[in-house]
């Protein structure tokens, strides 16, 4: 893979502040059948999940932000403030 778990963590938190401006925990777990990961976005018990493939993830640790994982925390992001009756 070329970089850790950890890394690509810190890398989603570069690149997506929101996350840690809506205090969002994000935990990655490699789906080897997929060859993607698998992304937990969590926020005081509510909890969303997406996938990112390999190629997408080795792109974002290039710093490519990824469209389609940008569109998903914004859409991610509201749900769980909304859930959580924060907006």
């Amino acid at each position: 893979m070329g970089y850790t778990q950890v890394a690509l963590e810190d890398k989603l938190y570069e690149m997506y502040p929101e996350l840690m401006e809506h205090k969002i925990a994000v935990r990655l777990s490699f789906d080897e059948q997929r060859n993607a990961w698998v992304i937990n976005f969590d926020r005081e018990g509510k909890s969303r999940f997406a996938f990112l493939d390999k190629a997408d993830a080795d792109a974002c640790m290039d710093d490519l932000r990824c469209i389609y994982l940008g569109t998903l925390v914004d859409q991610y992001v509201q749900d769980l403030e909304k859930e959580l009756g924060i907006s």
